[in-house]
């Protein structure tokens, strides 16, 4: 089976081919940096991780741009409230997001761009859409008459013919939904920070940044732009509506679009208090790769709940896959190849795939997964599951991890290899086979404090990281 993505612009499941060769040229809209980003943002980052590793996985080249918003609305207000230059105040922010992208083992993009460094570009833009009489001028302001483009409305949907004579809409915050003429360029109010362009003194506004940005380095027609569902009105169609009027081409192929994440069946607010940030999970002790997990679980374009029940779940599903690795390589097989389980690890490694490549069903993956699992360690038990069955099970488990990456602990226990604790398991069975029971339970007591978790079987030892 080809890969196929759901099509927001069409309504349709479409199979994938990029426009040029092997080659993805995708755009993420990245985090507005005034505050640590939640986790609900973060589901939307992991499905893009997902959707990259599977495009990779295919043999594709990425080209992935994602941007960084540190110029808006609310970051202004909390910079010149805080004492601080729009970059002292971001940047602090920028880094969190770095840092928190990496505890979740999200793969960085090949670009990463910033608002800021893009002023004049943008500048330009707004200045060729004017010169084709796709904007006005208001009070220093510079606004997209979406008058001048007949068909806004076509990503959301909606018919707007009703709701655009022309009325200004100048705030730029994320949460309205009014399809009136958008601001481009915002005239510098005293005390706000701005930039001197021909447009006059002042800052760009929230829609404008990502199609410049993803034309500046993808070209004027992209291959994917990802996003939250919530920006599918007004960010997405606006970019669409001053895209195509600056080029006159159709500026996305596939748009593809994440569901809201529920906390607890809920929406996730502060006033609710079950507003998390990363960093307010992992400080409950839960490790981040079980939130990879959790957040990777559903189909991206399906609403998830996120519970702490979930969590835990997720946990104990990726010990069960952690123990199944832990049996391959410590497991004393009998010698040989069981032709059938050889079978079942193909079945399993093709639905696996097949289950991706119908618009990233991370659910059906991850049964394929575990249905296999649960059979080889039946076979396991019952002695039918051979030393030449391990090589197979074993890419099955590599390629899983290649597109979910769970499998390798986070934590103190990393600071052991698996070496040092094939080592010291050897020494405490020395120290055993002596009598130096002393010596014995200071390793076992050592590892565990490291995160290891021995257990002696009729096979020998086996042990795990916790």
């Amino acid at each position: 089976m080809s890969l196929r993505f759901y099509n927001t612009l069409t309504q349709e499941l479409e199979e994938f081919s990029p426009a040029e060769g092997k080659t993805v040229r995708m755009y993420t809209c990245g985090p507005t940096v005034y505050h640590y980003v939640h986790i609900g943002n973060f589901r939307t980052f992991t499905f893009q991780d997902i959707l990259r590793r599977t495009l990779i996985a295919r043999g594709y080249v990425m080209d992935h741009v994602m941007n960084i918003t540190d110029v808006e609305d609310k970051i202004i207000r909390n910079a010149m409230a805080a004492g601080q230059t729009l970059k002292e105040y971001t940047s602090q922010y920028t880094q969190a997001f770095l840092d928190d992208s990496a505890l979740l083992r999200l793969q960085r993009p090949e670009r990463l761009v910033f608002a800021t460094e893009h002023i004049d570009d943008m500048a330009a833009a707004i200045g060729k859409l004017a010169a084709s009489s796709h904007t006005y001028v208001s009070e220093g302001s510079t606004y997209f008459r979406i008058g001048s483009f007949p068909e806004y409305g076509k990503l959301s949907h909606t018919n707007f013919s009703g709701n655009i004579a022309g009325a200004r809409v100048q705030v730029d915050e994320y949460d309205k939904d009014d399809a009136r003429d958008f601001v481009l360029w915002k005239a510098q109010k005293p005390g706000e920070p701005g930039w001197e362009t021909p447009l006059g003194p002042g800052r760009p506004g929230w829609h404008i940044e990502c199609s410049v940005m993803a034309m500046k380095y993808l070209g004027e027609t992209i291959d994917i732009h990802t996003g939250g569902v919530d920006l599918i009105f007004p960010h997405h169609e606006n970019e669409i509506a001053q895209s195509e009027a600056l080029t006159g081409k159709r500026f996305v192929r596939y748009w593809m679009h994440a569901q809201h994440l529920m906390v607890e069946g809920q929406k996730m607010s502060k006033s609710l208090g079950n507003f998390y940030t990363l960093r307010d999970i992992v400080e409950r002790g839960y490790q981040p790769e079980s939130i990879r997990y959790l957040l990777a679980s559903s189909q991206y374009n399906k609403q998830l709940n996120f519970t702490f029940d979930g969590l835990k779940a997720a946990a104990t599903s990726i010990e069960r896959l952690r123990n199944f690795d832990l049996r391959l390589k410590n497991d004393r097989l009998a010698a040989g190849l069981n032709a059938e389980m050889e079978e079942r690890s193909a079945r399993a490694l093709a639905d696996f795939h097949a289950g991706l490549d119908d618009d990233l069903n991370t659910a059906d993956a991850l049964a394929a997964i575990f249905e296999y699992v649960r059979e080889a360690n039946t076979a396991l038990d019952a002695g039918q599951f051979l030393a030449g069955n391990v090589a197979s099970a074993g890419r099955l488990l590599a390629e899983f991890d290649a597109i979910f990456e769970v499998l390798k602990p986070t934590g103190t226990a990393g600071s052991l290899s698996d070496a040092e604790i094939a080592g010291l398991v050897e020494e405490r069975a020395k120290a055993k086979k002596s009598k130096n029971f002393a010596r014995a339970d200071g390793i076992r007591n050592e590892l565990l404090e490291k995160g290891v978790v021995l257990e002696d079987t009729k096979d020998g030892v086996r042990w795990k990281r916790k």
